[in-house]
């Protein structure tokens, strides 16, 4: 009772301190003269009935003089709960520590990006009660494909010879706006549609084991065709739902017929690494050679910074592992990366890679950083470059990161729940 009484004390506060200048001198008093009165019992640990009493007598004064304060409905006060809430955890994400979904692999093995994990028509795939616990652990979210009709199934590909997709609006959740990406198969001509995350690549390598085992069988497939004279229809994708632009692609048929309802394609999209970043750190100290590194991509002007098929900017969240600071000179001989003329150190995926052990490849020699160039950090800019170096398109295509794009560092792996659980490496 004690406990209660207190709480009433802090409201009659308030509302001496809200509303003093709206009321009465005698409401002043009366209402002063109760807050007094309990606050009296209160430090005099009164027994439980005389507490009551006082509570219950200020309580009604409050009734009649809090306006806004007291009253509250239900309603105000759950809407004043989750609107503090909302600020306070926006707040914190903007300033000290925000979530960040790993999109690609470019980082792997360190990180690992969306990855597929294919179900062709003769394997059987996991259950409902299966399904439910991959969606738990692994973040694994179904997508299937079944034929609308019966016949040959094609599909357009691209001029660069990537499966074609549309970017266009679509709902995470069922409810929050976000882009997606839709590729489009055909039976006879009848389309049929399966969507996936922007960031997820990896349709094109489903589809291709789906057909034809291999990418080397493809590749074979298409090359016969061409000896064979087969003439693919050609045409032009709308690759941006809502605008005018337009992509070459050719319908190229998949080497299957099926019947109505059969699948083609189906398959789990596997969550990417989410973990923690810390936002706060760099407004202390200068960012470390070897850390995660989280910026964005908006204001770094390069070709290689456009969607190839769309021509959009690509303004997302990015990460990398940090490798050079202003006026540093970086070079890559023999797989390992050199920095000022020495293999560089800070982190342990740099001689994993020289070593290429546990996964990694190794460092490639690719455009800026091809075999004898070598970059040299400008002011006010940062390098970073992806530790899987095969697979990661970093600052060897798209230059420097300007020091005003940059978020922060990794600190802690927090789902899946893998063996990669924990803090960041």
């Amino acid at each position: 009772m004690r406990a209660n009484a207190i709480q009433w004390l802090e409201l009659a506060d308030k509302v001496w301190h809200y509303r003093r200048d709206c009321l009465s001198a005698a409401e002043l008093t009366e209402l002063q003269a109760q807050t007094q009165s309990l606050r009296r019992l209160v430090h005099e640990k009164a027994d439980r009935m005389k507490l009551k009493l006082a509570v219950e007598s200020l309580e009604g004064n409050l009734r009649s003089l809090g306006g806004t304060h007291y009253p509250k409905s239900s309603l105000v006060e759950n809407v004043e709960f989750f609107l503090v809430a909302a600020i306070v955890i926006l707040g914190f994400r903007a300033f000290f520590i925000q979530p960040f979904k790993i999109p690609t692999n470019s980082m792997w093995p360190s990180y690992y990006g969306m990855t597929a994990e294919n179900f062709p028509p003769e394997v059987k795939a996991p259950n409902l009660a299966g399904e439910a616990i991959r969606f738990l652990a692994f973040g694994a979210k179904r997508r299937e494909i079944t034929a609308a009709r019966a016949g040959e199934v094609s599909a357009d590909f691209f001029e660069t010879g990537e499966l074609a997709y549309t970017v266009k609006a679509g709902r995470t959740w069922l409810v929050l706006p976000t882009t997606v990406r839709e590729y489009t198969f055909y039976v006879n001509g009848e389309p049929s549609h399966v969507t996936v995350p922007l960031d997820f690549h990896e349709v094109d390598r489903v589809m291709r084991e789906t057909f034809f085992k291999t990418n080397e069988a493809f590749v074979d497939y298409l090359q016969r065709s061409q000896r064979d004279g087969i003439e693919f229809k050609r045409g032009l994708l709308q690759t941006t739902a809502g605008s005018d632009h337009r992509t070459r692609v050719v319908r190229v048929p998949l080497n299957r017929t099926v019947q109505k309802g059969d699948i083609l394609l189906r398959f789990d999209v596997l969550t990417g690494d989410q973990l923690f970043v810390d936002r706060m750190s760099y407004h202390f100290m200068a960012p470390s050679v070897g850390q995660g590194f989280v910026f964005r991509t908006g204001k770094i002007d390069s070709v290689y910074m456009r969607d190839r098929n769309t021509g959009r900017q690509i303004d997302q969240y990015y990460i990398k592992r940090l490798v050079g600071t202003p006026g540093d000179t970086l070079e890559i001989k023999d797989y390992t990366l050199f920095r000022n003329g020495q293999p560089i150190t800070g982190a342990a995926a740099f001689a994993n890679n020289a070593q290429r052990v546990d996964n990694y490849v190794g460092y490639r020699n690719e455009l800026s950083l091809a075999a004898g160039q070598t970059m040299t950090v400008t002011a006010d800019h940062f390098l970073a470059l992806g530790d899987n170096s095969a697979n990661s398109q970093d600052g060897r295509y798209w230059g420097f990161v300007p020091a005003s794009e940059v978020v922060g560092r990794p600190i802690f792996i927090y789902y899946p729940f893998t063996r990669r659980w924990g803090p960041a490496r």
